[in-house]
């Protein structure tokens, strides 16, 4: 029978191969001498597709196929393998059914893989295919994490907290499992490009997360008893007092993960259920990029350029946490940094230390706060100043005076456009007169997601897409755009990767003269972009036609300053809104 189906799947994979009956015994050759599945010999010659072959198998046999990358799976289960019987034989425990255990197979036609697993687990084996690369992936992140196939259980038995002292902690963190899984899930992270890990204790559990291109990702859950000991492992690494729980800590690691340099930046919060953790997942070659790598479409990029290239005055860059300040002021300075010129920053905190260029951090505890330090940097004879963030009156009033003073400062602001900033500033209490004769331009900015290379494919805009065109954009859409269909390269997202879009706004003499007069943000943005500013959604426009980016993707980052500014007042895009929002995720 087995030797039946084999001849029925091979002549299937031969008719979708397109493979001439005079090659057919060539490949039958080879597959001996190589030992390897007929399926898996056409796909490495590229004559079928991983998916095709795995389709196939799946209609030939009558049996399931599972997305795992799609799937949770419980760590209970992976007892009853051992890791190395998994690797062997491109397996992973899915389910268990009464006295049936539902496996996830590469080869559902290994027979002895079979009858081995079902020896082991004493169970009968429900096979289900999946593709070779998904069950590497499953093996590698579940058992790295979980590390049953050589956990020292002895740790369970430190599970009630009034117990533990902190020898005992000591110990149980520095436990060969709990380290290769702290290990395994930052070189993960920095492997997938997350910009974030996210350590969250809930009632069922350690909730693992990473946030990659924006979106935040679950991982899987590990076993609770190691809760508190994959916690205090990062705060050790990161120099915290492990046996403080109950104020938020900060700390900082420098590591080489993948050949790359590293800096993880660890903040710590109490909850209800325990300890907090974030992780930022800093990389050097990702935040310090050429400014022509940022995205700036080519007016943008000459008129950036024009702006730090000011003797004096004070730019700005704005949007909400997260959508790239700080790479951009990274970019700024090292774009601006000559030899010939005193550059200083004042951040909270350094993100990165950049070779020619005096970095000041900030710390409240002994109050070096950004005013405070501030004054000190002007009289240490800069030419150029970064602060890392305009948060008070205080900190604006001497940022301002530097501007006045010859010299050029950059620093950021929380707004949703460009317009916002100049709103921002008067509502700290600085006069507008000050404004004008300290700012000389603002760049406000976005982060979106790029479509992923390896899945693209083209389609028609439907009747939506075409009415929010018309309302937004006032033409009709290109006969085609592009979107990700999802894959394994994207983690079933569709995207790989973020872009920036973003407006700048040049405080000519007539925005001045609009700003003196008290005019509203709503009122300076309408006559900026009368001068010719292309606003946010505008160059998204520009990114979604080049097919970089999605509708809903543009949608979903430039949502709020649409609404915000009412830049066209088509209301009934409302629900489209919403549904590309939701789709974009």
């Amino acid at each position: 029978m087995e030797r039946l189906n084999r001849r029925r799947i091979d002549q299937a994979f031969f008719e979708a191969a397109s493979v001439t009956d005079q090659h057919r015994l060539h490949f039958l050759q080879e597959q001996q001498d190589t030992k390897k599945p007929l399926g898996k010999l056409l796909v490495e010659k590229g004559l079928i597709s991983e998916d095709e072959m795995i389709a196939i198998m799946a209609e030939q046999l009558s049996i399931s196929r599972v997305n795992l990358f799609n799937q949770k799976i419980n760590y209970d289960l992976l007892e009853c393998i051992p890791i190395e019987m998994a690797r062997r034989y491109q397996v992973i425990p899915l389910a268990r059914q009464d006295e049936q255990l539902v496996l996830a197979m590469a080869d559902p036609m290994n027979l002895a893989a079979m009858d081995d697993v079902a020896m082991v687990t004493g169970r009968e084996v429900v096979p289900v295919i999946a593709g070779e690369s998904e069950i590497s992936h499953a093996i590698d992140h579940y058992y790295s994490i979980c590390e049953y196939q050589e956990s020292d259980h002895s740790a369970e038995k430190i599970t009630a907290r009034e117990n533990k002292t902190g020898a005992d902690m000591h110990s149980a963190v520095e436990d060969a499992p709990v380290v290769k899984m702290v290990n395994a899930l930052i070189n993960r992270a920095v492997e997938e490009g997350a910009s974030d890990i996210h350590l969250e204790p809930s009632d069922d559990g350690l909730r693992i997360r990473i946030r990659l291109d924006g979106i935040l990702h679950d991982l899987a859950v590990p076993p609770r008893f190691k809760q508190e000991h994959i916690i205090s492992r990062v705060k050790i690494m990161a120099g915290m007092d492990i046996a403080e729980k109950r104020l938020a800590q900060d700390g900082n690691i420098q590591r080489q993960s993948g050949g790359k340099a590293v800096n993880l930046r660890i903040s710590t919060m109490p909850t209800i259920h325990g300890e907090k953790v974030v992780i930022r997942v800093l990389e050097k070659e990702k935040i310090i990029l050429p400014l022509d790598r940022l995205g700036f479409s080519p007016e943008n990029y000459r008129i950036f350029q024009r702006l730090l290239l000011n003797q004096s005055g004070m730019v700005l860059v704005t949007g909400p946490t997260g959508c790239g300040k700080t790479t951009t002021l990274y970019s700024a300075l090292h774009f601006l940094n000559k030899p010939e010129d005193n550059i200083i920053t004042v951040e909270d905190p350094v993100e990165y230390r950049l070779k020619g260029i005096n970095q000041i951090p900030v710390n409240r505890r002994i109050n070096r706060t950004f005013a405070n330090t501030l004054r000190s940097i002007l009289r240490q004879d800069p030419d150029i100043i970064m602060v890392g963030e305009i948060r008070d009156l205080e900190t604006v009033k001497i940022a301002t005076q530097a501007a006045l003073t010859g010299h050029l400062v950059l620093s950021t602001l929380h707004t949703n456009n460009a317009a916002g900033a100049v709103a921002r500033l008067t509502d700290m209490g600085l006069e507008p007169f000050m404004v004008t004769a300290s700012t000389v331009g603002v760049v406000a900015q976005r982060l979106i997601r790029k479509i992923c290379p390896h899945c693209v494919e083209e389609y028609r805009p439907d009747e939506e897409e075409k009415m929010f065109y018309a309302g937004y954009f006032k033409k009709d859409p290109p006969a085609v755009l592009y979107r990700g269909a999802k894959c394994k390269n994207c983690n079933q997202t569709g995207y790989r990767g973020r872009t920036l879009i973003q407006e700048l706004l040049v405080l000519n003499q007539e925005l001045q003269g609009l700003i003196l007069q008290k005019a509203s943000a709503v009122s300076l943005q309408e006559r900026a972009v009368g001068q010719g500013m292309l606003p946010l959604i505008s160059d998204g426009l520009r990114c979604l036609e080049a097919g970089v980016t999605t509708l809903g993707e543009v949608v979903r980052a430039t949502f709020s300053s649409v609404l915000d500014t009412e830049v066209t007042g088509y209301a009934e895009s409302s629900a489209f809104f919403a549904r590309l929002h939701k789709n974009s995720d």
